[in-house]
């Protein structure tokens, strides 16, 4: 049993991104964990540390050197080996000489495919301590960076300067130069309350003497922890709840080593300005969290986090205040001045804005978005004519000084000025709508006015960039097309929406007309494609079986709402016990009916049938058929998959019984005719014979 001892690594630095903080925390990590398994280094916990000035990690139970292990190479096949009167060839010599060893030492290892040549040695571990510099080294470089930078005249690149670098091993240092860095066992504490270096007589004291000493809560999760529960009690102390967001939370806590929170106010005359114009403020300018009432309405307060312990802490709030308020007052200001025009009266300027340089302006995209909005609009029994409003008005608040100082604003100011200038309620609701859902999980629009904009909205883009020939590629989106293509899904299936996605994209390129793309038929099969492969990942995140979405992917349905209905149907059909031998017996069909080239006649003649087991599949077969079709009229495919359940039998005995290519030509082909007859059934929903059993 190799000995074992606990390992610290720290990577000392000026302040981290704190949006990029966590993310490298965990790369960091796991590119330690990945390199000692590389290098079959066995160990116990690893636990990651990571703050504003620092990234850590300290694996418990790490073994002090490399099992050994036995090594075998193999060499040339033994008929190459050896010639004729058994004297060893080159080959042989030549192996035998880059193993260290003669020919007569070297053993034979019989295989399938013949006897070779091998050599056996005992390859002894390599000290941990040796291997270690390496693993942090390679780890660091596979860190997403987008920007290295150096510093002074050093080499060394990384995100930012590097100030010291710990590697304990045990009670040991090992000794090694990372990042222009020598390493060492001294940490240093908080920038400001504890500047000077600590020193770490063993890597388990790493978090407790940082935490002691040095003012530093090393571990993001316990500081976020302490971020949470400090914002939430200083709240209720003015009987309000702060809103944590979990994005904001996570940024915070990589901008502090020693979280203090802070309450401070503004004037009330502020709350007169819509609330997400003051929280955008707070929030996305100072870091700041807001505060709610119990009726969920903005409070004139606020919390910050400082990064030090002050002995006068109304100094540090004060000066919070004083910089928050020209934030609000511009606020303030941008709402004021943009109720001075109506929302429409910005409807010009749209031409100004150049949506993309081969698709047009703004207006360009307004007017194509209106026409297919009212198409959806009638086709989901909203309303024509608030759809094309809602779509004539959609991206004029772009225009508005508020939304111009915060565009995550979007939408949400188009429905604050919409009420202003006294809209349709369902108008002014679907501006805000229109770009839903934001992210994954979001939210979707809830007025039908609001659903036919965000499609249209969404198509438009999607038809047009891949008709300018700029689709995805790899991690490149730059219009989002892969969130704007699971927002369109997302809403048609789960609003229940009964719209053919072909026909709309159709429409979509039909718009196009006037701008410098040609939108062919081509172009419509692209984009139906690419939807139809985010569609499959909707479903791989639901555990829907691969197989299952490509039964039905071959039926190629157009309807989302449809698809969704035929995928639950065959995931329903996989748990019945007749199942497996249904799929099967279509696989087999499916074989029969692509190996034959002669003329198959639609319908089987009856009275052509001979064996008793093709009558009776014949006579089921008949009876389903008038039993299913008004299921399958309804789209009521689970109940009508049940009820084909019952051609198991009569199925299973055909094949039994029934020689179906035989030498009569007329015979031959009504047996087929039956068996397409039977799978043209089943096609109806899916295609079984893609099922994998």
């Amino acid at each position: 049993m190799s000995d074992t001892r606990n390992l610290l690594i720290e990577i000392g630095t000026e302040e981290l991104p704190p949006k990029a903080l966590k993310r490298l925390s965990n790369a960091f990590t796991q590119g330690i964990e990945s390199g000692l398994m590389k290098a079959e280094l066995a160990h116990g916990r690893i636990a990651s540390y990571a703050s504003p000035r620092r990234l850590a990690v300290l694996i418990e139970d790490l073994v002090t050197t490399q099992a050994d292990k036995e090594v075998e190479r193999r060499g040339p096949a033994v008929k190459a080996a050896f010639d004729e009167d058994g004297n060893p060839t080159r080959a042989a010599i030549g192996f035998a000489k880059s193993c260290g060893t003669e020919v007569d030492q070297l053993e034979t290892v019989e295989t399938d495919k013949g006897a070779w040549l091998s050599f056996s040695s005992r390859q002894q571990g390599r000290a941990t301590s040796s291997l270690i510099p390496e693993i942090v080294s390679e780890s660091l470089d596979q860190l997403p960076i987008p920007k290295r930078m150096r510093w002074g005249s050093l080499k060394a690149e990384f995100v930012r300067p590097v100030h010291w670098l710990v590697l304990l091993f045990g009670d040991e240092v090992i000794d090694t130069e990372i990042l222009s860095v020598k390493s060492g066992r001294e940490t240093r504490g908080h920038r400001f309350h504890h500047p000077e270096t600590i020193y770490l007589g063993e890597p388990e004291a790493y978090s407790p003497i940082l935490e002691s000493e040095g003012r530093v809560i090393a571990d993001f999760s316990d500081r976020r922890e302490a971020v949470r529960a400090q914002v939430m009690e200083i709240a209720s102390t003015v009987g309000g709840t702060a809103v944590i967001d979990d994005d904001l939370l996570d940024e915070v806590t990589a901008l502090v080593e020693w979280p203090v929170a802070i309450l401070g106010n503004f004037e009330e005359r502020f709350l007169d300005v819509p609330a997400e114009c003051l929280i955008s403020a707070m929030k996305g300018h100072q870091k700041y969290f807001h505060l709610v009432d119990g009726e969920g309405k903005l409070m004139p307060n606020f919390i910050t986090l400082s990064n030090i312990e002050s002995s006068d802490p109304d100094v540090v709030r004060e000066g919070n205040e004083r910089v928050i308020r020209p934030r609000l007052s511009d606020a303030e200001f941008f709402w004021n001045q943009d109720r001075k025009k109506r929302l429409e009266d910005h409807t010009e300027s749209l031409k100004t804005i150049l949506f993309q340089k081969k698709l047009g302006s703004l207006y360009d995209k307004t007017g194509r978005v209106t026409s297919l909005a009212a198409t959806i609009a009638e086709a989901i029994g909203g309303d024509q004519a608030m759809a094309q409003r809602a779509a004539k008005l959609g991206k004029c608040d772009l225009m508005t000084e508020m939304v111009c100082e915060f565009p995550e604003l979007q939408g949400i100011m188009g429905r604050y000025y919409a009420q202003l200038d006294n809209e349709d309620r369902e108008v002014a609701i679907a501006l805000e709508e229109q770009y839903m859902p934001r992210f994954a999980g979001d939210q979707l629009p809830e007025t039908k006015t609001g659903q036919s904009i965000s499609i249209a909205e969404k198509l438009d883009t999607l038809v047009g960039i891949f008709a300018i020939g700029q689709p995805p590629t790899g991690d490149r989106d730059p219009f989002a097309l892969r969130r704007a293509t699971l927002g369109t899904l997302r809403i048609i299936i789960e609003k229940e929406l009964d719209l053919d996605l072909l026909q709309l994209l159709q429409q979509a390129a039909g718009g196009l007309s006037n701008v410098d793309v040609t939108a062919n038929e081509e172009v419509i099969s692209q984009v139906f494609d690419f939807m139809m492969e985010r569609l499959r990942n909707i479903y791989l995140d639901q555990q829907i079986a691969p197989d299952t979405f490509e039964a039905v992917l071959a039926r190629r349905p157009s309807q989302p709402l449809d698809f969704n209905q035929r995928i639950h149907a065959v995931t329903t059909f996989r748990q019945l016990p007749e199942a497996e031998s249904l799929a099967a017996a279509n696989k087999r069909i499916s074989n029969i009916l692509k190996k034959t080239d002669e003329s198959i006649p639609e319908v089987a003649n009856t009275e052509k049938l001979l064996e008793s087991a093709e009558k009776e599949l014949a006579s089921t077969l008949n009876t389903l058929t008038d039993e299913v079709a008004p299921l399958l009229a309804d789209r009521n495919y689970t109940q009508a998959l049940k009820k084909l359940a019952a051609l198991r039998e009569p199925v299973d005995n055909f094949f039994d019984d029934v020689m179906v290519m035989v030498e009569d030509t007329e015979l031959r082909a009504n047996r087929l005719a039956l068996l397409s007859q039977l799978q043209g059934l089943f096609l109806k929903v899916a295609d079984l014979s893609k099922l994998q059993g």
